[in-house]
């Protein structure tokens, strides 16, 4: 689960971590009051708050909003008013939206910050080590992704424990390779352990602060922030739970989201009914291979029953982007035949439009093989991964 800029810096605050003054806005009337309260002489910052990142070098489709991007300085009162209103019920778009990108509706008015020794710092969980691990980066104005992507080594990794932030020598560190000034190691240790601290409280998969910076006073300040949250743990934290912005999720990432199910869409034209992120990749990867790609993911899990699996291939079948559905199943807690009571159910309620290919390994195989065959339906079984995508791409070729 995501939350927007302003709830995860009221957040971090809350964990000796400074921030901006400023507050969220849904008018310019009320960005203007805003703006009267934490800075009366300005500048401010305008920030659209949509789940995404790069909002800063995004466009807006709409001519009205001008040609500045998600994130606007003003100098002014009658520059905050005629920006706020450019921005609001407009739409933008970011390299991390896709081209349809998601309407402003509201904006976090901030005061304007002037920092020196701008830098990157998160925190997330290397599933390779595994670990949590702090990256820091002398990012400037460069974008994290491509700085990651082309200079790796501008990109400190330390590995933190469960229990404990970081010690002295790894504050160290992080100081020597910033290049920050001696005299900024304590609010540096303050602001490392305040992201530790609230990482694991909340039992976070991800903390950004894109940019810090220092401020001449020595303070180290966050000019951004973005949490991400695991949803299996969300049931020990109502107060998380109720910061969940329905409108940031399309209609069928709630759907998926209410059965339990994973549910992510691609650009693709393939649809996937997986149980298991691994399935997921290895399908994806196959499909690249030979020119396609996926157009959404369903990722079943168990304590399903047929009525689930039946919501949860509808849910793809409605997917406009989709013109083939691949579903490979390793039945272990997810039993074959629930599964293929669900294709059952779901086929005769939407109707099957798509070829449909499926692959099914593991607890009562037979039994569901038995039940999609007595069913009729115009769809193809498979016996492996590779010949359930080779199968479906040789019959969406036929149906060009």
């Amino acid at each position: 689960m995501n939350i927007h800029e302003y709830q995860a810096k009221k957040i971090l605050s809350q964990y000796d971590i400074t921030i901006p003054k400023g507050a969220i806005a849904y008018t310019p009337a009320s960005a203007k009051k805003i703006a009267d309260e934490i800075a009366p002489r300005g500048p401010w910052m305008l920030k659209s708050q949509i789940h995404s990142g790069a909002r800063n070098n995004g466009y807006f489709i709409e001519n009205e909003a001008g040609k500045k991007g998600g994130i606007r300085k003003v100098e002014s009162k009658r520059e905050l008013i005629k920006e706020s209103e450019k921005m609001f019920g407009n739409t933008l778009v970011t390299i991390q939206t896709g081209p349809k990108g998601k309407i402003v509706n509201k904006i976090y008015v901030e005061a304007y910050t002037k920092v020196k020794n701008l830098f990157y710092a998160g925190m997330v969980i290397d599933r390779m080590e595994p670990a949590v691990t702090l990256l820091v980066g002398k990012t400037e104005d460069d974008d994290i992704i491509k700085v990651t992507l082309n200079n790796p080594e501008k990109i400190l990794k330390i590995k933190l424990s469960l229990d404990q932030g970081p010690n002295v020598a790894q504050v160290r560190q992080v100081l020597n390779f910033l290049e920050l000034p001696s005299n900024a190691f304590k609010n540096l240790k303050k602001f490392i352990n305040g992201i530790h601290k609230a990482f694991i409280q909340y039992d976070a998969t991800l903390i950004e602060i894109n940019p810090a910076g220092l401020t001449k006073s020595g303070e180290i300040i966050a000019l951004d922030a973005k949490m991400s949250f695991d949803d299996a743990s969300l049931y020990r934290h109502d107060d998380i739970k109720v910061l969940k912005d329905e409108g940031e999720y399309i209609e069928r990432n709630l759907k998926a989201s209410k059965y339990g199910f994973d549910y992510e869409e691609f650009d693709g034209s393939v649809g996937l009914i997986v149980n298991g992120d691994g399935i997921s990749l290895a399908l994806i990867d196959l499909l690249q291979q030979q020119g396609f790609d996926a157009a959404c993911a369903l990722n079943v899990k168990g304590g399903v029953d047929k009525d689930k699996i039946a919501a949860g291939v509808k849910i793809i079948m409605t997917n406009p982007k989709v013109e083939g559905i691949l579903i490979n199943i390793l039945g272990g807690f997810v039993r074959c035949n629930l599964i293929a009571d669900g294709i059952v159910s779901a086929t005769s309620e939407v109707g099957l439009n798509s070829p449909l290919v499926v692959r099914f390994e593991g607890v009562n195989k037979e039994y569901a093989k038995e039940i999609l065959e007595k069913s009729k339906l115009p769809m193809e079984i498979s016996e492996d991964m590779l010949g359930s995508v080779d199968n479906l791409i040789k019959i969406m070729k036929e149906n060009d």
